[in-house]
This record gives structure tokens, C-alpha cells and sequence, in this order.
């Protein structure tokens, strides 16, 4: 009778392993930087600029139309992608420079260091702009940093195995490796040197069973405009925006290249590939957005997010609920089915249910978005913004895009209902259910008087 027993359980154990087997599948993020909502030619048809690899991945996969970067500016949006947190949580609302000390603890759980203890192998290549320690000597901003130059606390102590890149796009020329400086080039050579970095990591992972996560945040098209002489013209256009075309073109062909090396190499089939950029274009508005990069209005956080998963994500489709890039983190570990613990991503929402076509949008109540200017809370059409010289704006964004017309005074309930949501979500310390957590740093902008304030929207 045991013996019968023993047998019938040595029938059924890979049943049981198969059944408690996790799906893990790689999982590449790339980040564009400064990339503006309309420059893509899926997202606007008449843009003038030459995107061919975005929108393939929008053919292949799934194309959002009201997805938004955490910030309208680098930094900001860089602490929301890997900690899955509103960066206003740490009264972190400008850019770091190359001597900045890091802004996330080593304590804090991001998205790396959580894939990484469900076993992944974790890299990011390419500009980090979240703050390090350097160890060889405090210098002041003019002075450069050395060949050898060592530092701590950046990306290998939040999670990543393999780190390659450079502190921000004004350090384009210094190449770090792991925690020290390795080489200094022209800025020309920076993008280059990253995107074979990259296609070199896939093709080493190729060889192995693990699972990989690569963050691929580049520099096109921020400033410095430098494209390499191979792209040199190939926008096809002219003038003054000729060479910031053949930036923007260099961008969307490294993620054309990362885009082949998956298929190549067979990884294609068990990848989720996202794109998308940290924030608006620089100075380059684009109708019927209001303004670019840096602003609180839709042009300066709306991006352009595609995602692609063979099997998982129906080629070809579109979905218009609102998401944001903080989401990502949510969205791993539900695709791994681990729940966080309470202290980690408190404003992520998983936008697994929508990729696999299940849900038009995440499940979350409201998003806030930032900018050196103020906070805006969106829910549903509605827009509301607090400047801060204390002003309010009200937008509805589903008759109104363009955020002409503001609506604040004629809509005191629902400036009334936002107000109390933002500040709840400041006093939990999170924007999604779960237990309270400790409140970091307080609604930074003065508030006047509801009555001077429905006087001022009245005139």
C-alpha cells in the first residue's frame, strides 16, 4: 500500500509543479527622454517626425492614449518608474545634478530589487539621474569626474546586477560602469556606446534560463542633440529641426535594435516590452496638447506608452483609460502573482488587467501629476490644478484637451471633492487600499481662502 502511494505521488509531481509554477517572463522598459504625446506618427498622423519602431510595437501590441508620466520632468518621473510612488511623496519636484546624493533609500523597495528577489537578472543601461555617492572626494558641479572614479549608493544598491551608463544628459561624456567611472567620450558616442551595451546584455541572457529585466532609459531626444553620423539626415527633415529629427529617429532605432535582439536571439516570446518617455517635449508644444515638458498641462506629462506581449497582449489594439508610468511596478508583481508589501508602490496600480484585454483601464480612483508650477489630481474627465502661488484650475478634459477654458468657478463640488482626495492621499501616504503609511512631506502649496478663490475663477 505505500508503495502504491509513493508511486502515485512521484505520478503526480510534475502535475503539482506545474501547477504551483509562476509565469515569469523578461520584462524590458524602455524610457525615452523628452519624448512629446504627438511625435510619433501613431499618436498624431500628420507629426513630422519619423518613428517607424514605436509604431511597429503599436501594431504588434497595445497603443495608450492617456497615459502619463508621474512628473513633467526627469527626475521626478525616473523615482515614480522604479518605486511606484508620487515623487511629491519626498518633495522631489526639480533635477539632479551630477554630485547629487541619491533620493531613494536603500531600504525602499523598487521594482528592480523586488524582480531580483523573485530571481530575475536586473540591468540598467543607459542615464540614471536619481543621485549617487561619490566616494573619491566631493568636487564642486564644474569639475568633472575622473577616470576611476568610484561611487556608491546608485543602481547596484537598488537592486540592479549590472549598471552601464551616465549620472544625466549634461554628464553624457562620462561612462560608468558598476560604481566607477570606466571611460570619458564625446557626447556623439554616448548613445551609440549604450544601445550595443544593451544588445550585448540580451544576447548574454539569451544563453540562459533565468529571467531578465533590462531598463533602457536613453537620452534622445533630450538635449544634447547629438545624433551619430549614421542617422545624420535620415529624419528627412530640414531646417532647424533637421538635426533634432535625426535625434528623435536615433532613439526610435535603438529601440527598433532591442526590438530585433529579442527576435532574434527567440526571446520575443516570453517578453513584455514596454516604451514610453518621462515627460514632454522640450519646447516643442504640440496642439491639441497645451505646452511641453515642464508644465503642469496635459503637453507637459500625456506620453506615448505601447506595450507588446506575444500571446498575452491582441496585436493592433487601443486603450484609452487613464494609466501611469508608476503603474509599472504594480503591474510586475501582479504578472508574478506576489503582493507587495504595504511600505512599497503605495501609488502603482497593475495594468495587467488591461493588457490582456480584461479591463479598460487600472483599477485606481484618480491620478496626480507634477510640475515645478503645481499638482494636479485627474479622475475620470476632470482635471484640477493647484499652482503654486496658490491658484486653482479646473479642466474638463473630455470636451476641453486643450485646456482652454477653466471651469473652476462654475464646478465648486467637484473642486471641492479633488481637493479632499489629493490631501487624503497625502495624509494616508498612499493613493491605492491598503494600510496607512507615514506622510514624508506635506500639500507643498499654500492654500487661499475657497472665497477669494471662487471670486478670482467668477472674473
Amino acid at each position: 500500500m505505500k508503495k502504491s502511494c509513493l508511486t502515485l505521488s512521484a505520478l503526480l509531481l510534475p502535475f503539482v509543479l506545474l501547477a504551483e509554477a509562476k509565469p515569469t517572463p523578461n520584462i524590458v522598459f524602455v524610457l525615452f527622454d523628452d519624448m512629446g504625446y504627438g511625435q510619433p506618427p501613431s499618436y498624431r498622423a500628420d507629426s513630422p517626425f519619423k518613428t517607424p519602431n514605436i509604431d511597429r510595437l503599436a501594431k504588434q501590441g497595445m497603443r495608450f492614449t492617456d497615459a502619463h508620466s508621474a512628473a513633467a520632468n526627469c527626475t521626478p518621473t525616473r523615482y515614480g518608474v522604479l518605486t511606484g510612488r508620487y515623487p511629491c511623496r519626498i518633495g522631489q519636484y526639480g533635477v539632479l545634478k551630477t554630485y547629487s546624493p541619491p533620493i531613494i533609500p536603500k531600504a525602499r523597495l523598487t521594482v528592480a530589487s523586488f524582480l531580483k528577489a523573485q530571481g530575475y537578472h536586473t540591468a540598467c543601461i543607459g542615464k540614471w539621474h536619481l543621485g549617487m555617492n561619490w566616494v573619491d572626494g566631493k568636487q564642486d558641479e564644474e569639475d568633472e569626474l575622473p577616470i576611476g572614479a568610484r561611487m556608491t549608493d546608485g543602481p547596484n544598491a537598488l537592486g540592479f546586477d549590472y549598471f552601464y551608463g551616465f549620472t544625466h544628459a549634461r554628464n553624457i561624456g562620462t561612462i560608468i560602469e558598476q560604481d566607477r567611472v570606466v571611460t570619458k567620450v564625446k557626447g556623439i558616442e554616448n548613445q551609440p556606446l549604450m544601445i550595443k551595451q544593451a544588445l550585448k546584455y540580451l544576447d548574454e541572457r539569451s544563453g540562459e534560463d533565468q529571467p531578465f529585466f533590462l531598463y533602457f532609459p536613453m537620452c534622445p531626444p533630450h538635449s544634447p542633440i547629438v545624433p551619430a553620423e549614421k542617422f545624420v539626415g535620415k529624419s528627412g527633415m530640414e531646417g532647424k529641426e533637421g538635426k533634432y529629427g535625426d535625434w528623435v529617429y536615433q532613439g526610435d532605432h535603438m529601440l527598433g535594435a532591442i526590438m530585433d535582439a529579442l527576435k532574434r536571439n527567440g526571446q520575443d516570446r516570453d517578453t513584455l516590452l514596454i516604451a514610453t518617455g518621462d515627460n514632454g517635449a522640450a519646447r516643442r508644444p504640440y496642439p491639441p496638447l497645451r505646452e511641453a515638458k515642464s508644465s503642469i498641462y496635459e503637453g507637459g506629462h500625456r506620453e506615448p506608452f505601447v506595450a507588446h506581449w506575444p500571446g498575452k497582449i491582441k496585436p493592433g489594439t487601443v486603450n484609452h483609460g487613464i494609466i501611469c508610468l508608476n503603474d509599472f511596478f504594480a503591474t510586475c508583481a501582479d504578472i508574478l502573482e506576489v503582493d507587495l508589501p504595504a511600505n512599497a508602490a503605495e501609488d502603482s496600480v497593475s495594468l495587467l488587467p488591461a493588457l490582456l484585454g480584461k479591463a479598460d483601464a487600472p483599477s485606481r480612483e484618480a491620478i496626480i501629476n507634477q510640475a515645478s508650477e503645481g499638482l494636479a489630481i485627474r479622475q475620470g474627465p476632470w482635471k484640477y490644478i493647484v499652482f503654486r502661488n496658490g491658484m486653482r484650475e479646473l479642466y474638463k478634459l473630455q470636451e476641453d484637451i486643450s485646456e482652454t477654458k477653466n471651469v473652476a468657478g462654475v464646478n465648486a463640488e467637484v473642486v471641492d471633492r479633488l481637493e479632499k482626495l489629493m490631501q487624503s492621499y497625502f495624509d494616508r501616504g498612499r493613493s491605492t487600499p491598503g494600510a496607512a503609511q507615514e506622510k514624508e512631506f506635506d500639500l507643498p502649496f499654500g492654500k487661499k481662502s475657497r472665497k477669494k478663490q471662487n471670486k478670482k475663477n467668477k472674473e
